[in-house]
């Protein structure tokens, strides 16, 4: 029987120290925490996304960041065995719109309680409060690590495998602060920059203040990316203002739901969908369609029959019907139409320039939040040194790798929890072969 350390109590460390000791393995998770699960207590709002039910296929879709290295774990572990295994074990699960899966309950604690039973209920043991410092190895396989719990000494312990489910470093209150870097690091395996993803945009605009708390619901949103002093980016609108030689710029993401204006820019689900595809070293615009069931020509018409409907009055008084009241005057000032001036003197071409703005509200990125406020890590462990048929180091033997610690990421979605019940699985299972 092999004996087995994973370090990390989270979804990953759950799911492999399960897997670990349903195929004979002697398992004990290390938790830093005083108790298990505590990201998965946050995600989803406190509900839990547990995994998306799209078909296997288009999962990978959503795979912003080596998606052929998930192809073994994905397909050995997929979203209905994910399911099927917290249905079985008393969590009844429900679908909701865009695929995602939620516990019946709406309550994570309900996926926690489920998963962390099922361990404990596989006779895997669990050290809470325990400080993993180090995971040796020598000539080339994993020996052991050495960890304190509480202020008790430092102790050595030998295994014959490791599994690093550390996580990334979003939500640091949650535990994870980068100790599975330092680890991997140690055993010679190089590290991809992590960053925040999945987090809101800080935004040049000052305009975007006056509109915190406003919530915009099925509106478009167009990423653009360029490189800095490049006043080629694109307009939202498909043209690049630059020279006629120039090739007309592609939005990195093009996308429909919901946002919300803060005091340092934008965020929502929409928002955060598209940071995924923001390179911290581009010029990043977007472009915000505020109505986007309409093309151009028929948003014309919509406007004009307002105006003819209101031809006496201010151009400020004649917006309702457009936006909500908190968006009208940010919306007359990017404009540059007088507010008072009486609607029957607005020219055409103020008004189809009105127009392109309501179909690309444009703001420039200065960057995205931290850490604190990302629901997921992109970066982390190079996939190049971890064979995918495993997870299994390529550099030491007996040393894996699973999660969020790993170089790979995803949109929202649920798509995020299943890397780390796949690759979890795959690792648990790999790491008790004999």
């Amino acid at each position: 029987m092999k004996k087995i350390a994973v370090i990390g109590c989270g979804a990953a460390g759950m799911m492999a120290a399960l897997a670990a000791a349903n195929s004979g393995g002697s398992v004990t998770i290390f938790e830093k925490n005083e108790k298990p699960g505590k990201k998965i207590y946050i995600t989803g709002k406190g509900r839990c996304n547990v995994t998306n039910a799209c078909e296997v296929e288009d999962y990978f879709n959503y795979v912003k960041r080596n998606p052929r290295f998930l192809y073994s774990a994905v397909y050995d572990f997929d979203n209905r065995a994910v399911m099927d295994f917290f249905e079985s074990n008393g969590c009844k699960l429900k679908v909701e719109r865009g695929d995602r899966v939620f516990p019946v309950s709406d309550h994570s604690s309900d996926i926690i309680k489920t998963l962390y039973n099922a361990v404990v209920k596989a006779g895997v043991t669990v050290v809470f409060n325990a400080n993993v410092l180090s995971v040796e190895s020598s000539g080339g396989v994993v020996s052991a690590l050495t960890y304190s719990v509480d202020d008790d000494p430092i102790t050595r312990e030998e295994f014959d495998s490791i599994i690093v489910c550390t996580g990334g470093m979003s939500y640091p209150s949650t535990g994870s602060t980068g100790d599975g870097y330092r680890f991997a690091k140690d055993a010679g395996h190089s590290i991809k920059e992590p960053l925040p993803s999945l987090v809101p945009f800080e935004v040049k605009e000052s305009w975007c203040k006056d509109l915190q708390g406003l919530s915009l619901k099925n509106v478009g949103l167009k990423l653009f990316l360029s490189d800095k002093g490049d006043t080629k980016a694109g307009n939202g609108t498909g043209e690049n203002g630059g020279s006629k030689k120039a090739k007309k710029p592609k939005a990195v993401y093009d996308g429909f739901g919901e946002m919300l204006f803060t005091h340092f820019g934008i965020s929502g689900p929409l928002v955060l969908t598209a940071s995924c595809h923001y390179e911290k070293d581009k010029l990043g615009k977007v472009f915000i369609d505020l109505k986007p069931a309409l093309n151009e020509e028929q948003l014309d018409k919509r406007v004009l029959r307002d105006f003819e409907e209101g031809l006496n009055k201010h151009f400020k008084n004649v917006l309702g019907g457009l936006f909500p009241s908190k968006l009208i005057p940010v919306m007359i000032e990017l404009s540059g139409i007088d507010p008072e001036k009486p609607v029957h003197e607005i020219t055409k071409e103020e008004r189809q320039a009105f127009v392109k703005l309501i179909k690309n509200l444009p703001m420039e990125i200065t960057g995205t939040r931290g850490f604190n406020e990302a629901i997921i890590t992109r970066g982390g462990v190079n996939v190049k040194e971890i064979n995918p048929s495993t997870m299994e180091s390529k550099l030491v033997k007996g040393l894996y790798f699973a999660g969020e610690v790993l170089d790979v990421d995803t949109e929202t979605g649920g798509f995020n929890l299943q890397v780390a019940w796949s690759t979890g699985h795959l690792s648990g299972v790999s790491a008790a072969e004999e």
